[in-house]
């Protein structure tokens, strides 16, 4: 259980960790604007705009992530493999933030497949 909710915590800190490639393009971009972040935001090119793409990813994976992870807590379901496909989800979405900031969209997408995908097994696992 623990690892499950460590699986979820890291989860829930990856799109706050993901801002920080976004505010560093942002900071070259004359300054961080935080009057108006996102007018500034949608001014980024090349990497700033990948970063903020991952950025954004990221808390749309979490709609996904958390409520997996929480029914699985909450029917008891916790074994091992639950364990793993929350390890690799996590694992794998910091890969894919790692990849759109290189800009390698192909495994980036594979990536993402990935971790999608163990959350949808989540949720089946949980299924009587």
């Amino acid at each position: 259980m623990t690892i499950l909710i460590l699986c979820l915590f890291s989860a829930l800190l990856l799109p706050l960790l993901a801002k920080a490639p976004v505010a560093f393009s942002m900071a070259k971009l004359g300054g961080y604007n935080n009057y108006h972040p996102r007018e500034q935001q949608s001014k980024l090119t090349g990497f700033g705009a990948r970063a903020l793409a991952a950025h954004q990813n990221a808390f749309e994976s979490v709609i996904l992530f958390a409520p997996a992870v929480i029914l699985a807590l909450a029917t008891g379901n916790t074994q091992q493999s639950i364990l793993v496909l929350a390890v690799v989800h996590v694992v794998s979405r910091v890969l894919y933030n790692i990849l759109y900031l290189l800009n390698m969209g192909l495994l980036r997408s594979v990536i993402w497949a990935i971790a999608t995908f163990c959350s949808f097994a989540i949720v089946f696992q949980c299924m009587p």
